[in-house]
């Protein structure tokens, strides 16, 4: 009779180890939003095209080195295509409809002046260097501004970020993430029935199919929303505050509202053409105290208003030290632009939107702003993705 010897297991190298589970520490997402909105904040400040490319750089460095797997972690293909697509658009405009005309003259298009309901405007005519040249300055800055609200949609998670909003605004975060979560879950939805009725041998097609999976989608869907309707109530989801009780922060919310109003018109319609303390008039400053007082309000409000719901978290996202060095980084960033555009600063060096348009230069502050962007991809906890 052989002899059995018994065989010690081997670990199995597809089987993850222990330590492959543990919950790895994610970024606040609120902090990624912050940073990403100081960078656009400072890449609305200038013109300069050097400038404006090394912000837009190390805010690609940051989203490739610290995306995850996720859905909209994939996002950042589809802005860079809206960028495109703006600076495209941007410059079509320019040779068509035109809008600075003087410099160069490259080429003459046919001119075409349109009658006087349609504001007298001129199609075609010379292009010149100098309008395509601001046309393009003009354009790149907006595509990477909203380049940076597409690094933000790539980084932060958007239920996570949902989740940590002030209580005050419980009712409209919950229709934001019924909103967010409507789209993701119809599509896996048609996978889920597309792939059944393969399995089944069913071989339609384009329009053809659309009879036959419409309505096992809407079933899907009804059954799924009962099901979370029902694990929902059993969980006690709802608020406790009572219906008689007055609600509390509305007079600081309209303060704030005011302030706003009052600070964005000083800012917008009262002249101020004598430069102050660094370089603001009196009524920037003023305008800068009174937008300041509003932010100041709303806080307040939102956190007397907070105080009257008794909602809780469940695992709700930690703020800590990565998150403060990375609404740091974005602070230094806006703070090195807004220094460099004072008078105190190269405000010339800043706007490239000139005529004639002379070869924008590179102050060397607008590196230390662009390496200042690029430290949360290096200093914050990386993410782990699947192999």
């Amino acid at each position: 009779m052989p002899r059995l010897v018994p065989r010690v297991a081997q670990a199995d190298p597809a089987v993850p180890h222990e330590w492959e589970h543990r919950p790895v520490r994610q970024l606040h997402p609120w902090a990624w939003w912050g940073w990403a909105i100081c960078a656009s904040a400072a890449v609305s400040l200038t013109t300069n095209p050097i400038v404006i490319a090394l912000i837009a750089a190390s805010v690609v460095v940051v989203v490739l080195l610290r995306r995850t797997d996720a859905p909209w972690a994939r996002s950042l293909k589809v802005y860079l295509f809206l960028a495109l697509v703006i600076v495209v658009m941007r410059l079509f405009f320019q040779i068509v409809i035109g809008g600075v005309r003087t410099g160069t003259v490259l080429f003459t298009l046919p001119s075409v002046e349109l009658p006087a309901w349609a504001a007298g405007i001129t199609l075609g005519g010379p292009v010149t260097l100098d309008g395509l040249a601001v046309a393009l300055f003009d354009a790149v800055r907006i595509a990477v501004m909203l380049l940076c609200v597409g690094a933000a949609n790539s980084l932060a998670n958007p239920r996570t970020a949902l989740k940590s909003v002030p209580a005050a605004l419980r009712d409209i975060s919950t229709a934001v993430v019924i909103a967010l979560a409507l789209i993701p879950q119809m599509i896996a939805s048609i996978h889920r029935v597309r792939r059944g009725q393969r399995l089944r041998g069913g071989r339609r097609r384009g329009l053809s199919a659309l009879p036959g999976t419409v309505l096992p989608v809407i079933e899907d869907a009804v059954e799924a929303s009962l099901q979370l309707a029902t694990s929902m109530e059993a969980r006690g989801y709802g608020r406790t505050r009572t219906t008689g009780e007055q609600r509390r922060g509305r007079r600081q919310l309209l303060g704030a509202l005011l302030a706003v109003l009052f600070g964005t018109y000083v800012l917008l319609a009262v002249p101020g053409t004598t430069p102050g303390w660094l370089g603001l008039s009196t009524a920037a400053w003023l305008a800068v105290v009174l937008i300041g007082s509003a932010v100041a309000l709303a806080v307040w409000g939102l956190r007397v208003s907070g105080r009257q719901l008794g909602v809780t978290r469940y695992r709700p996202a930690p703020w800590g030290s990565p998150e403060n060095v990375t609404v740091a980084c974005g602070g230094v960033a806006l703070l090195v632009i807004l220094w460099l555009i004072s008078s105190l600063g190269v405000p010339g060096e800043m706007n490239s939107m000139q005529t004639p348009v002379r070869w924008p230069t590179l102050p060397p502050l607008a590196v230390v702003a662009a390496l200042a962007l690029v430290v949360p991809g290096f200093t914050t906890p990386a993410p782990r993705k699947s192999p």
